[in-house]
Protein backbone atom coordinates (compact mmCIF):
# COMPACT_ATOMS: atom_id res chain seq x y z
CA UNK A 1 0.00 0.00 0.00
CA UNK A 2 1.55 3.42 -0.43
CA UNK A 3 0.66 6.01 2.03
CA UNK A 4 -1.28 8.92 0.72
CA UNK A 5 -1.98 11.46 3.17
CA UNK A 6 -3.82 14.62 3.83
CA UNK A 7 -3.89 17.20 6.69
CA UNK A 8 -7.66 15.96 8.47
CA UNK A 9 -10.82 18.28 7.78
CA UNK A 10 -14.01 18.50 9.86
CA UNK A 11 -15.94 16.42 7.30
CA UNK A 12 -13.01 13.86 7.91
CA UNK A 13 -13.98 13.66 12.10
CA UNK A 14 -17.19 10.87 11.31
CA UNK A 15 -14.61 8.99 10.17
CA UNK A 16 -12.19 9.23 12.34
CA UNK A 17 -14.35 8.56 15.43
CA UNK A 18 -15.33 5.45 13.78
CA UNK A 19 -12.19 3.93 13.10
CA UNK A 20 -11.59 5.03 16.66
CA UNK A 21 -14.57 3.37 18.18
CA UNK A 22 -13.83 -0.08 15.84
CA UNK A 23 -11.06 -0.15 18.40
CA UNK A 24 -12.77 -0.10 21.86
CA UNK A 25 -14.34 -3.63 21.95
CA UNK A 26 -10.63 -4.82 21.77
CA UNK A 27 -9.24 -3.74 24.63
CA UNK A 28 -6.05 -3.19 23.16
CA UNK A 29 -5.94 -0.01 21.64
CA UNK A 30 -7.49 3.06 24.11
CA UNK A 31 -8.84 3.05 27.56
CA UNK A 32 -12.20 4.38 26.62
CA UNK A 33 -14.88 1.66 27.62
CA UNK A 34 -17.59 2.97 25.36
CA UNK A 35 -17.92 4.53 21.88
CA UNK A 36 -17.27 8.29 22.01
CA UNK A 37 -19.39 10.76 19.51
CA UNK A 38 -18.10 13.33 17.13
CA UNK A 39 -19.23 15.62 19.31
CA UNK A 40 -17.35 15.00 22.07
CA UNK A 41 -14.09 14.75 19.50
CA UNK A 42 -14.47 18.44 18.32
CA UNK A 43 -12.16 19.88 20.87
CA UNK A 44 -9.77 16.94 20.60
CA UNK A 45 -10.12 18.21 16.41
CA UNK A 46 -9.63 21.67 16.97
CA UNK A 47 -6.75 21.31 18.72
CA UNK A 48 -5.16 20.20 16.06
CA UNK A 49 -3.62 22.08 13.22
CA UNK A 50 -1.42 21.52 10.15
CA UNK A 51 1.78 24.00 11.54
CA UNK A 52 2.57 22.20 14.75
CA UNK A 53 0.09 19.12 15.76
CA UNK A 54 -1.16 17.42 12.68
CA UNK A 55 -4.37 15.29 12.23
CA UNK A 56 -3.52 13.41 9.23
CA UNK A 57 -6.07 10.94 7.20
CA UNK A 58 -5.71 8.48 4.68
CA UNK A 59 -8.47 7.55 2.44
CA UNK A 60 -9.27 4.67 0.20
CA UNK A 61 -12.25 4.91 -2.46
CA UNK A 62 -13.25 8.25 -0.46
CA UNK A 63 -13.51 6.86 2.91
CA UNK A 64 -10.60 7.75 5.76
CA UNK A 65 -8.92 4.25 6.51
CA UNK A 66 -6.86 5.36 8.93
CA UNK A 67 -5.33 8.48 10.67
CA UNK A 68 -2.41 9.48 12.24
CA UNK A 69 -2.42 12.45 15.34
CA UNK A 70 0.52 14.29 17.25
CA UNK A 71 -1.17 15.87 20.32
CA UNK A 72 0.59 17.94 22.92
CA UNK A 73 2.19 16.19 25.77
CA UNK A 74 0.98 17.28 29.26
CA UNK A 75 -0.61 20.99 28.31
CA UNK A 76 2.71 22.87 29.60
CA UNK A 77 4.94 24.89 27.90
CA UNK A 78 8.06 23.90 28.88
CA UNK A 79 6.51 20.39 27.11
CA UNK A 80 6.07 22.22 23.29
CA UNK A 81 9.24 20.26 21.57
CA UNK A 82 7.04 16.82 22.56
CA UNK A 83 4.50 15.32 21.20
CA UNK A 84 2.28 12.32 21.80
CA UNK A 85 2.06 10.02 18.56
CA UNK A 86 -1.23 8.15 17.95
CA UNK A 87 -1.63 6.16 14.72
CA UNK A 88 -5.54 4.27 14.29
CA UNK A 89 -6.26 1.82 11.16
CA UNK A 90 -9.46 0.71 10.07
CA UNK A 91 -9.45 -2.98 10.25
CA UNK A 92 -9.45 -3.98 6.77
CA UNK A 93 -5.73 -1.97 6.34
CA UNK A 94 -4.68 -3.36 9.26
CA UNK A 95 -1.34 -5.58 8.69
CA UNK A 96 -0.62 -3.98 5.39
CA UNK A 97 2.28 -1.22 6.50
CA UNK A 98 0.01 1.54 6.66
CA UNK A 99 1.31 1.83 10.35
CA UNK A 100 5.00 1.40 9.25
CA UNK A 101 4.79 4.35 6.50
CA UNK A 102 2.75 6.55 8.66
CA UNK A 103 5.14 6.53 11.53
CA UNK A 104 7.93 6.82 9.06
CA UNK A 105 6.61 9.64 7.68
CA UNK A 106 5.27 11.15 11.32
CA UNK A 107 9.39 11.18 12.22
CA UNK A 108 10.24 12.39 9.18
CA UNK A 109 8.00 15.41 9.36
CA UNK A 110 8.14 15.96 12.79
CA UNK A 111 11.72 18.22 12.87
CA UNK A 112 9.89 20.60 10.62
CA UNK A 113 6.63 20.87 13.22
CA UNK A 114 9.27 21.69 15.97
CA UNK A 115 9.26 18.36 17.64
CA UNK A 116 12.08 17.13 19.24
CA UNK A 117 10.66 14.28 20.77
CA UNK A 118 8.23 12.08 20.11
CA UNK A 119 6.51 9.70 22.84
CA UNK A 120 3.96 6.78 22.39
CA UNK A 121 1.41 5.06 24.70
CA UNK A 122 0.92 1.96 24.55
CA UNK A 123 -0.51 -0.70 26.67
CA UNK A 124 1.47 -3.36 27.98
CA UNK A 125 -0.33 -5.81 25.86
CA UNK A 126 -0.62 -4.46 22.82
CA UNK A 127 2.21 -6.42 21.19
CA UNK A 128 1.47 -5.29 17.49
CA UNK A 129 1.88 -1.67 18.60
CA UNK A 130 4.69 -2.00 21.02
CA UNK A 131 6.64 -3.73 17.75
CA UNK A 132 5.87 -1.09 15.37
CA UNK A 133 7.41 1.52 18.10
CA UNK A 134 10.44 -0.69 18.64
CA UNK A 135 10.98 -1.00 15.16
CA UNK A 136 11.93 2.58 14.55
CA UNK A 137 13.82 2.98 17.81
CA UNK A 138 11.29 4.18 20.47
CA UNK A 139 12.65 2.81 23.97
CA UNK A 140 10.80 2.37 27.16
CA UNK A 141 11.06 5.37 29.14
CA UNK A 142 8.35 4.35 31.85
CA UNK A 143 5.92 1.98 32.62
CA UNK A 144 2.54 2.53 34.58
CA UNK A 145 2.24 -0.70 36.04
CA UNK A 146 -1.81 -1.22 36.36
CA UNK A 147 -2.80 1.68 35.66
CA UNK A 148 -6.06 0.58 33.11
CA UNK A 149 -9.05 -1.79 34.39
CA UNK A 150 -10.50 -3.51 31.16
CA UNK A 151 -12.76 -5.45 31.98
CA UNK A 152 -11.83 -6.15 35.34
CA UNK A 153 -8.30 -6.72 34.03
CA UNK A 154 -5.54 -4.46 35.09
CA UNK A 155 -3.48 -3.06 32.26
CA UNK A 156 0.06 -1.51 32.66
CA UNK A 157 0.65 1.60 30.29
CA UNK A 158 4.27 1.65 28.42
CA UNK A 159 5.43 5.01 27.56
CA UNK A 160 7.78 5.02 24.77
CA UNK A 161 10.00 7.66 23.73
CA UNK A 162 12.05 8.93 20.66
CA UNK A 163 14.82 11.36 20.35
CA UNK A 164 14.90 13.49 17.05
CA UNK A 165 17.59 15.97 17.95
CA UNK A 166 21.16 15.75 16.31
CA UNK A 167 19.54 12.73 14.34
CA UNK A 168 18.29 11.36 11.10
CA UNK A 169 15.01 10.69 11.79
CA UNK A 170 14.50 7.85 9.26
CA UNK A 171 13.69 4.70 10.31
CA UNK A 172 16.34 1.74 10.03
CA UNK A 173 13.32 -0.47 9.57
Amino acid sequence: MTLNFRDAILDDLPGIVAIYNSTVPSRLVTADLEPVTVESRLAWFHAHGPKARPLWVVEEYGAVVAWLSFSDFYGRPAYLRTAEVSIYLHESTRGRGLGTQLLEAALQRAPELGIDTLLGFVFGHNDPSLRLFRRFNFDVWGTLPRVAVLDGIERDLVILGRRLIGESAKSSA
